[in-house]
Parts: C-alpha cells; structure tokens; sequence
C-alpha cells in the first residue's frame, strides 16, 4: 500500500471550484487504478478568503498548505475585487503564499497537439514540433520590490522597484539547465541586458553557470525579441528561463500558441518535493457557474503533481494519454471547438478524460 500523499485544495475564485471538481475526479480515478492513497484538505484563498476571513491568505490556508505535500489551486480573482487596497486583492495572496512556501520556480509546458492545430491562430506549418517548458522566477523582481507613490511637481509619481541578488539567479537557472539535460538539451535565457542592470546581472550570473553543463546548448535572447520569435519559430524553443514579469508575460503568449490558455498546467516549486499546482488560465468570471469551463489545464496540472512531487510517472503518463485520446476522438469544450455548436461542457469532459484513463 502506497503512502497517503496529503494534498491542501484550494479552489478559489470564478471557474476554480468548476475545473478543480473534475481534477479531483481524475486524482480519485489515480486511487483505483494504481492503489495510491490521497487525503485532501479545502481551503479558502482569494477571493472568496477576503469575503469570509477579510484577506486573501488567512492563515488557517497558509498551515493546511504547509502540512501537505502538494498544494492544487484552481484560479482566483475577478473584478469583484479589482478596486480594494492592494493588501484586499486576491493576487496579494498569491505573492504571499509562493513567498511562504519558498516556492521560487514556475515551471509552464506548452505541448501543441496534432488534433488542435486548427484552434491556434498561428499557420500549422509553423507550430509543427513545438514542444517547450518557460521556467520562470517567481518571488523576486519587480513583483517582489519596494513599492511606493510620492508628490512631484508633475504630479503623483509612482515606483516599482526591480531586484534581483545572485543567488536568487543562480537557484533558478540551475534548474532550468537540469530540466533542459532531461530534453533536446536546449536553453535558452532571456533578458533585457542592453537596458536593464538587473537583466545584466543575470546574463552574468547565466554565463557563470554554464559550464557546469557543458552538454547543454545555450542561447541569450532579449525579451522583445524572445515574444517575436516564439511567434515565429516556437518548435525551435527547448527550455526557457527568465525572470518574474518576463516569465509571466511570455508563458501566456506561449500559451496562446496552443490554441487555448486552457489547455496549459503549471507547477511552483521550491528546493524540495512539495509543488503548487494549477492551471495558467484565470478565473474567468464571465463563463463561471455556467460550467463551460475548460478543465484539461487543472487535470494536466494534477499529472504535473504526480510526476513532480510524488514520483507517480506512470500515473501521470495515463493522465496525459487520457486528455490526448479524448481530443483525437474530437471532444471540444467551447474554448477549443472549431464548431462551438458541437462543445461539450467542463463535467463532461471531466467524465471522458476519467473513463480514457482505464482504457
């Protein structure tokens, strides 16, 4: 009997509880069929955490997070929330939980797969062969530095403060090198170094490490440069690495390259296991409660878990064989449907993915 893996749920905001419901279909599906046992703990955060608890992270969340070994987030926010102080919003708890649970490492794949080539807006030709991870920082940069406003002459004067230390860099781009090792053996590290001092740090601090891993081909690319030519020529991408708002920017664009930002999982890691899961996608208050939803990102994401935190390659290669059948047998939620008549909704494909994973 497999040791019981505790998980912290934390559904959250707009179509969170919807795609989260069917992930934890596909994790009870993991259970029977290979004798894995999960124990799950819910959760407030976000928005629904500042309704009930006044903040985003109460601390009751913060301590069911640091007693499992895995954290699944579905999605938070909504313009419920836009206008509170910043310590009011739900994005303010997603910066403080990564920051409490030293979780310094986004990892987003971006896989095109054959049947969905007609939902990208991009030509098939050029997607052929994309298959790329961004592997972005998560707890410094200018998310991370001092903010503040002040009276000029001109006006209120705001300031967002970019930082970065060598050790911040260092942690990150040895893990990317080692992602890369365990694929084409391709990294590429983007920058803004011909204007940014923090970005020359980090070229530095990139060409510092790179002869540890030898067998690794290394590539600097400047980030405007970077978001063309992911449009460009994306298969030519192996493993990306950057920093925290260039990650954020250039892992949705990426996401876009595979038809849908619904399709994309991500994982948050420390030096450790324990891993935060949850889709790239936001809550998209405009579809929630309809349940029309999407949830392939939320059950790629739990395969993620599998594999990541718990060492379950063989369950998490079912579940990623399972999302794949269903697509080439044509099954469409709204967000990837050629003939939007024909999309199916979030339980349905939950339900699908769940019976392709005994076949």
């Amino acid at each position: 009997m497999a040791d019981t893996k505790k998980i912290a749920v934390l559904p959250g905001d707009g179509i969170g509880p919807e795609v989260v419901a069917e992930a934890l279909k596909v994790l009870k599906k993991t259970e029977e069929l290979f004798g894995y046992r999960f124990e799950t703990e819910t959760g407030l955060f976000g928005g629904i955490a500042i309704d009930e608890t006044g903040t985003p992270l109460p601390q009751d969340t913060l301590d069911k997070c640091k007693r499992a070994d895995a954290v699944l987030l579905g999605a938070v926010g909504g313009p419920k929330w836009d206008n509170n102080p910043k310590e009011l919003r739900p994005e303010t708890g997603l910066l403080g939980i990564r920051k409490a649970l030293g979780l310094f490492s986004n990892i987003r794949p971006a896989v095109i797969f054959d049947c969905l080539k007609e939902a990208s807006t991009l030509k098939p030709e050029v997607l052929e062969g994309t298959d790329l991870i961004v592997v972005r920082e998560l707890t410094g940069g200018i998310y991370f530095g001092e903010k503040f406003r002040r009276d000029t002459d001109n006006g209120q004067e705001a300031v967002d403060t970019c930082v970065y230390n060598v050790k911040e860099v260092e942690r990150i781009v040895h893990q990317a090198f080692q992602i890369a090792r365990t694929r084409r053996k391709k990294l590429c590290s983007v920058d803004k170094a011909n204007v940014l001092e923090t970005s020359r740090l980090w070229r530095e601090t990139v060409n510092k490490i790179a002869p540890d891993y030898p067998d690794v081909e290394l590539e600097h690319v400047l980030v405007d440069n970077c978001a063309m030519q992911l449009l460009r020529r994306p298969s030519s991408f192996d493993v990306i690495v950057t920093e925290n708002m260039f990650g954020d920017i250039l892992s949705d664009e990426a996401a876009m390259l595979t038809g849908s930002i619904g399709m994309l999982s991500s994982a948050s890691l420390g030096e450790g296991s324990f891993g935060l899961y949850e889709p790239v996608h936001g809550s998209a208050p405009d579809i929630a409660g309809q349940g029309i939803a999407n949830p392939i990102a939320t059950i790629l994401s739990v395969a993620l878990m599998l594999k990541l935190s718990f060492g379950y390659h063989e369950a998490g290669d079912v579940i990623e064989r399972a999302v794949k059948s269903v697509l080439d047998a044509g099954h469409r939620t709204g967000d990837i449907a050629v003939d939007k008549s024909k999309a199916i909704g979030t339980t349905a494909m939950g339900d699908l993915i769940v019976a392709a994973m005994s076949k």
